[in-house]
């Protein structure tokens, strides 16, 4: 590989953050299979390919967050619901260690700080957390889904290959926004995607063009050294 290759590619990785808000620009069909196509490259163990992927945008796209977003909302005012919505895997533990809940934390705090949005101030958390389920105003959604026989294994083919549409959508000039919120709403979210019902949602990918000059997406969260989760082994 090129040096000019190898910082084209280093660039689109390091590019692609999560964006929360997006402009009113539809992508185009062509390109959303070009992302597809090249993102289905993403290794797979003995090539099981495991993902399918709904992409929806107009009304179906409408359908999902409107319909979603009426549950989240019933949610914050009756929590005993709750029961009703529950994931199908649990995407983070239950039990929380440092340093990765000090690193949730200050993510939390960091994205509300920059937003004004106190402590206190559940209202304005509850109508943030709201913005996940219509998709931050992106024009496309992507909904990942495996047949249910398959492993944990399949979920990490999936990661992977998601990790893939986010990076070929950066080098076109797109950014994503990668959600596992919608999960917890799976029920809602397979019946209208029309999904058999061997099919487990394992997230989603908010997609379109960021807007330039909000705020939000000016938060770019920190990732530490090498040298504190690399370990180099050697015969020296």
């Amino acid at each position: 590989m090129t040096q000019q290759m190898s910082d084209l590619v280093d660039q689109a990785i390091r590019s692609r953050h999560s964006v929360r808000a997006f402009i009113n620009q539809m992508v185009e069909v062509q390109t959303l299979k070009d992302i597809l196509h090249v993102a289905s490259r993403a290794p797979s163990g003995t090539n099981t390919q495991p993902w399918k992927v709904y992409v929806v945008t107009g009304k179906k796209r409408d359908e999902i967050v409107e319909r979603v977003c009426h549950a989240q909302l019933e949610l914050f005012q009756h929590p005993e619901k709750a029961a009703q919505y529950q994931e199908t895997f649990a995407y983070y533990p239950e039990n929380w260690i440092s340093p990765y809940i000090d690193r949730r934390r200050e993510n939390g705090w960091g994205l509300y700080g920059l937003l004004n949005i106190q402590k206190n101030e559940k209202s304005k958390m509850a109508q943030q957390q709201l913005r996940n389920f219509q998709l931050f105003d992106a024009p496309v959604g992507l909904f990942f889904t495996v047949n249910k026989v398959m492993g944990i294994g399949s979920k990490m083919d999936i990661a992977m290959m998601m990790q893939n549409v986010m990076v070929a959508a950066k080098a076109r000039g797109l950014d994503t926004c990668p959600q596992a919120a919608w999960n917890h709403f799976h029920s809602i979210v397979l019946g209208i995607l029309g999904a058999s019902s061997d099919e487990e949602l394992v997230g989603a990918i908010a997609l379109g063009y960021a807007d330039p000059e909000h705020i939000v997406n000016s938060f770019i969260t920190p990732r530490v050294p090498v040298d504190e989760f690399a370990v180099f082994l050697t015969d020296e």
